[in-house]
């Protein structure tokens, strides 16, 4: 496997194992590194583990019956694993969730306003809130619309920009290309890979679409039944046949399979070792 850089990286976990209800394990020895500035990406099937990973680190599995039961989560050095999810955002971590859960009944403004309600620097927010509309104009277009009234992708730049103005460090995005269309995705992608850029801000990014994901990562972490079966920089895994065939959808002569070819593959024998 590709190493990471040298360094104590921004987040770390280590072998950690996360069980649902006291018996259900979903998370088995799980270790991955972002290291700060990085856009890394966690890839993977549905029900590999991914969201669980990402709320192992904000703190939300509690709510659903969850928690780390072994391995440690380390954010600058220090353990964070099974901590409150707002003492987690003070800390500088901020998650995106699947689904852009917006508050559906409140203007544009007022949710993102809502992003920064943990911050003490409060004559900085006015300033911030026009970085936002400097990312995403369509918001401030619509920044006196109730939110509900917004098409998916405006809500999914509400999301992220409601992210931003928490001013995080680290920002967990959940499937953020989830349910667009492909020009959209190409446009919030850009965004993102300028928001990382700009501000400094380290990236972990879950994403399905393979593609686009390697397309702006710096490094990527591929999951299966809980576990990192797979990791390296974008470059070395698209020339990975595994990768190419089963998340990138093309035979080793660079044809394009079919869904229903690729789903029901068996993994190559050295994947299991």
């Amino acid at each position: 496997m590709t190493a990471q850089p040298n360094g104590q990286p921004l987040l770390q976990l280590n072998n950690i194992e996360v069980i649902y209800d006291k018996v259900i394990l979903v998370l088995k020895g799980l270790s991955l590194e972002v290291h700060k500035g990085q856009i890394v990406a966690l890839l993977g099937a549905n029900g590999a583990g991914k969201t669980t990973t990402l709320k192992a680190i904000s703190g939300l599995l509690k709510p659903e019956r969850g928690e780390v039961t072994d391995g440690s989560i380390l954010y600058d050095g220090e353990p964070i694993q099974n901590r409150y999810p707002e003492e987690i955002v003070r800390k500088g971590i901020f998650q995106v969730m699947e689904g852009r859960r917006i508050f559906e009944h409140l203007t544009v403004e007022e949710n993102l306003l809502v992003g920064a309600y943990t911050r003490r620097d409060r004559h900085n927010i006015r300033r911030d809130l026009e970085m936002v509309y400097h990312y995403f104009p369509r918001l401030k277009e619509r920044r006196h619309q109730i939110a509900g009234y917004l098409s998916g992708g405006e809500q999914q730049m509400l999301a992220i920009g409601r992210a931003l103005m928490a001013r995080p460090r680290l920002m967990l995005l959940d499937e953020p290309s989830l349910g667009l269309a492909p020009l959209l995705v190409r446009e919030i992608f850009d965004i993102i890979q300028r928001i990382n850029k700009e501000q400094g801000t380290t990236i972990l990014l879950v994403e399905q679409n393979a593609h686009i994901a390697l397309q702006i990562a710096d490094y990527a972490y591929i999951m299966e039944n809980g576990r990192v079966v797979l990791d390296g920089t974008p470059e070395v895994l698209r020339e990975n046949p595994d990768v190419r065939e089963f998340y990138l959808g093309l035979t080793e002569v660079g044809q394009r399979k079919s869904y229903r070819e690729v789903k029901h593959y068996k993994r190559r024998k050295r994947w299991l070792t």
